[in-house]
């Protein structure tokens, strides 16, 4: 896709207000601090989840100025290897820079992290850019934030590629849908009936409904508080049904028929049922209710959200089926599993 410079601006694609929305959210739900730039590194948003050491050293006209080349340089590899790049600060603290691309055309950048990497194989080969001249120096200029900096967050490195990641395929994916629609909504408005008429050379993407989006945007969140690899979630080594617990997972929010799971291994919904009970020892509606469970009590455990919402999470249209059900495999009602839990 060709974008022209007036589609380049990101405040022209995207609404801010609901961006950084979202933004607060995947902050709240990641534990990382979150900010996007635009191409220039210009802020179009509000720092959501910024740590008071941060806080305090960028509002020191001497110390941000390293923050500032920090930012420079972190936005400028992730430009130049076209994915995110995770680095170390002249803090030594873990930051991320993740570009917004569209068909590899650079819109921006999300700047993540303000956390301290735990010990971990890999996380001393993360590069530390923009280090000072004089770092004694610059550690005695922040003596008094002492506290501060010790009270930052700790996350390991395998756990910040893994919301890099999801953040990387999300932002690009919401902002590449915008860019399309705007230039669809162009060609409505303009009175022209296809889109190469407008911009040559354009090749349209499949266009999702708004409803669609928002389904990736909740399970992208409610992904955050789920162990991937839970020991409550046993997956079979079978080639057939790899399409299946694959689309489980990645759609969490969404009610699994047995039919469409067949459909999406390409066998026979018989055919599918004796396979899946001979593999995981329990039949499809056993295992997807159990698993569903599984993610409500880490969901129950790790949020605030309603029980309700929760139950809507995890594919339960229905609050008073997804009670039911909580209570047919916990024992007890989700309000008090929470009750419990706290």
């Amino acid at each position: 896709m060709v974008i022209k410079k007036e589609h380049q601006n990101l405040l022209k694609i995207i609404n801010v207000e609901k961006w950084q929305y979202l933004q607060d959210s995947l902050a709240t739900v990641t534990g990382m601090a979150i900010i996007t730039v635009d191409y220039k590194g210009v802020p179009i948003t509000r720092h959501s989840s910024r740590q008071m050491f941060c806080s305090l050293v960028r509002e020191d006209p001497e110390l941000t100025r390293h923050c500032q080349k920090c930012d420079s340089r972190g936005g400028l590899e992730a430009t130049r290897l076209n994915k995110p790049y995770i680095y170390l600060c002249h803090y030594n603290i873990l930051d991320a820079a993740i570009p917004i691309l569209v068909n590899n055309n650079y819109l921006g950048a999300i700047m993540v992290g303000q956390v301290l990497p735990t010990t971990e194989e890999g996380a001393e080969e993360l590069e530390a850019i923009c280090i000072p001249s004089n770092r004694k120096k610059l550690e005695r200029q922040t003596e008094q934030y002492d506290e501060y900096y010790d009270a930052l967050p700790k996350m390991s490195l395998t756990r910040v590629k893994m919301v890099v990641e999801m953040l990387f395929h999300l932002c690009n994916y919401i902002v590449a849908e915008a860019v399309e629609k705007n230039l669809v909504f162009g060609v409505i408005a303009s009175g022209k009936k296809k889109t190469a008429e407008l911009m040559p050379g354009v090749s349209t993407y499949p266009l999702e409904s708004l409803e669609s989006v928002k389904l990736r945007i909740d399970n992208a969140i409610t992904d955050a508080h789920i162990h991937q690899h839970s020991e409550m979630e046993p997956v079979s080594n079978n080639s057939i049904l790899q399409s299946a617990f694959f689309y489980i997972r990645e759609n969490k929010s969404e009610r699994c028929t047995l039919k469409k799971m067949a459909e999406l291994c390409h066998v026979s919904p018989s055919y599918f049922s004796r396979l899946f009970t001979r593999e995981m020892g329990e039949n499809f509606s056993v295992y997807l209710a159990r698993t569903k469970i599984n993610w409500a009590t880490q969901l129950l455990e790790t949020t605030d959200k309603t029980v309700s919402q929760i139950g809507s999470d995890v594919g339960f249209s229905d609050a008073g089926h997804f009670i039911k059900t909580f209570k047919k495999y916990e024992g007890i009602t989700p309000y008090r599993y929470r009750q419990y839990m706290k």
